[in-house]
């Protein structure tokens, strides 16, 4: 039972992995408008920070438009600060009602710059899957040690353990490739 324990745990933190990739994946500027770009900005609101999303409404009207209405607008321009503030190089527009964000074309140097950061945010997440499989095998062989499993089923399980290793990693390459694809696309 330990086995399938360690296993299951491991398995969890590798999908933790995956699941933080397609995150940062979703807030990668690539020419369109995403609310993913400015939904996590935090604004300070009635003294104290909040994400944008808790007092705002967030909405795409077009591919280059995002429209953030607060629900209170004695706030536009605190949000406005905020996503000056958050290092995003946005120029926001408060039209007193709303703010609205363009979001410009890409530049074929922003989109290699961009490529750059696709790999090294998958380079991250194998490193946390990496983290996770070494936890597991010296949970393994913690347990091997203490006689708890045999040293077939340690063998059995550190194969296991690779081989589902060896499937997350393909599939974080595919993602990264698939996001590359999608930068490059003009």
């Amino acid at each position: 039972m330990p086995v399938q324990n360690e296993l299951s745990k491991a398995q969890a933190e590798f999908e933790k992995a995956v699941n933080h990739l397609k995150d940062e994946y979703s807030r990668l500027q690539v020419g369109r408008a995403n609310p993913a770009l400015v939904e996590n900005i935090q604004v300070e609101v009635y003294g104290a920070n909040q994400p944008i999303k808790a007092m705002a409404s967030i909405s795409i009207p077009d591919s280059r438009t995002i429209q953030i209405q607060p629900w209170d607008k004695s706030l536009l321009s605190a949000v406005e600060k905020g996503i000056v503030g958050s290092g995003l190089n946005f120029n926001p527009i408060n039209d007193g009602i709303c703010v609205r964000i363009s979001i410009p074309p890409l530049t074929e140097e922003r989109r290699k710059d961009l490529v750059k950061v696709v790999y090294k945010l998958e380079e991250e997440a194998k490193i946390g899957v990496r983290t996770a499989r070494h936890d597991a095998l010296n949970a393994l062989r913690a347990s091997h040690t203490t006689s708890e499993i045999t040293e077939d089923e340690l063998a059995g399980a550190e194969k296991q353990l690779q081989t589902t290793v060896d499937g997350y990693n393909t599939k974080l390459a595919g993602m990264a490739q698939a996001k590359e694809k999608e930068v490059m696309t003009v």
